[in-house]
């Protein structure tokens, strides 16, 4: 369960990515936008500074077919069972948002500033030709014949090797947050949202999108 800031009162969503398409506008221009489905939310519990040392909602989406025991008790007082949890921290929690409320796509509006959050998508282990894009060596003219090593990574002194040396490792399934994303489309009768623009992921992946001011 993370914690998200939003710098606005609850204009948040947790959503799937749909896939992109393209949207013209009044003025003719063809603008990429990423589609988006919204399911309703359920407000599972309150965070305040008094108890936890900050404040936040908590926020189920979707349902599960089965929940833990610690979990269904959690959630017992909001009457769902949410397959997403997620928790967005917030400056004051709003009168309306109590626990069992729900919250629907039209928080957001058509043109509000957005940050949306997700998880890129992992790639496993790769070396440093894929993930630094590194030169090979090459395969010609006395050339050696193991053209893809990064080559010379230590040194005379200190004798060590420097942190944050680039390196072969671990290539993507890392959190990304794209900001300052425009709102194109809400569309409420079939629970989506556009964003303008790519954001990190697959279809099908979970993202938060956060307004900003």
């Amino acid at each position: 369960m993370s914690a998200i800031d939003t710098e606005t009162p609850m204009k948040a969503l947790i959503t799937r990515k749909l896939g992109m398409t393209s949207t013209i506008a009044d003025d003719g221009v063809v603008q990429a936008i990423t589609l988006l489905s919204v399911s309703e939310h359920t407000v599972l519990h309150h965070k305040t500074d008094e108890k936890d040392g900050y404040t936040a909602i908590q926020v189920g989406a979707e349902t599960a077919k089965k929940l833990s025991k610690s979990v269904a008790g959690h959630v017992k007082s909001a009457k769902v069972m949410p397959k997403i949890i997620r928790e967005f921290r917030i400056n004051d929690i709003p009168e309306e948002l109590n626990v069992g409320s729900k919250i629907s796509a039209d928080v957001f509006s058509v043109g509000d500033t957005v940050n949306v959050t997700g998880l890129t998508k992992g790639k496993g282990w790769a070396g440093t030709i894929r993930r630094h894009n590194f030169h090979r060596q090459r395969k010609t003219h006395g050339g050696k014949g193991d053209t893809r090593k990064p080559g010379s990574i230590g040194s005379m002194y200190p004798q060590h090797i420097f942190k944050g040396t680039r390196m072969a490792g671990q290539l993507g399934h890392e959190q990304i947050t794209v900001r300052n994303l425009k709102i194109a489309l809400v569309d409420m009768e079939r629970g989506v949202i556009g964003v303008t623009g790519a954001v990190p992921g697959p279809n099908k992946g979970i993202l938060l999108v956060k307004g900003v001011k």
